[in-house]
């Protein structure tokens, strides 16, 4: 999961506890652990908070958060799901 490891790696180069991270979702620490391993989705609003809280370009982290939730769709269907990704970014042309 490419958002979660972003997280983990931005929160380690800051050298922050999940705790903080928390604080700064308004959430317990319990439920960021479990956004940072995947177990549970950030929410939208979230990964904005995330971004302002680190300074970093939203896009960003949108981005690794939509190709998260893209993968966990196409995942559950591997063996047509290239075809429809080839399909899907023809009609974003």
């Amino acid at each position: 999961m490419v958002f979660t490891e972003k997280i983990k790696n931005l929160r380690a180069n800051w050298h922050l506890p999940q705790r903080k991270l928390a604080e700064v979702l308004d959430i317990d620490t319990a439920t960021y652990c479990k956004i940072e391993h995947g177990e549970r989705k950030a929410s939208i609003d979230q990964v904005y908070s995330l971004a302002k809280f680190y300074r970093v370009n939203s896009e960003t982290l949108l981005t690794l958060w939509l190709a998260d939730k893209v993968n966990e769709v196409v995942s559950k269907n591997e063996n047509i799901a290239y075809n429809a990704l080839l399909i899907a970014a023809e009609n974003y042309k």
